[in-house]
């Protein structure tokens, strides 16, 4: 398995509107990044991911699963734009913030580290396992 990690404005798509979509999920649309749609198209069914809310917040707020795989954004007619479709799994019991997880040794190397503006991204099975264990849910 591999896992993921899907950023998200509150503002626009959070974490309830996830939620609400239930066992269906939602498409991952509107990402316009080539990196973030390569990650997409790598990605397999049952896969899965953090849920992050940008802008403010900046905390995973709760766990996702890939419940489709690539396929063409419907927000666009230019090929060249696919997404996947994520369902939500449940909320994590803490939060875990971008201040937590930039100040954890552990964590020094995660791609929201280093690159925290790409929207959708790659997450090591330590740093799942680490995440998971700061924000009360099991892994």
């Amino acid at each position: 398995m591999t896992y993921w990690l899907f950023k998200s404005e509150p503002s626009t798509w959070g974490w309830d509107d996830q939620l609400a979509k239930g066992e269906a999920g939602e498409e991952w649309d509107g990402v316009r990044n080539y990196q973030a749609r390569n990650f997409m198209r790598e990605m397999k069914l049952g896969d899965k991911g953090f849920f992050y809310h940008s802008q403010k917040e900046r905390a995973i707020v709760g766990l996702v699963e890939v419940c489709a795989e690539a396929h063409p954004d419907s927000t666009t007619d230019d090929p060249r734009w696919e997404c996947v479709d994520i369902k939500a799994l449940r909320p994590v019991a803490t939060p875990v913030t971008l201040d937590q997880i930039k100040s954890d040794p552990r964590l020094q190397d995660m791609v929201l580290v280093k690159n925290s503006r790409l929207s959708v991204q790659p997450v090591s099975e330590a740093e799942w396992t680490v995440i998971c264990a700061l924000a009360g849910v099991a892994p």
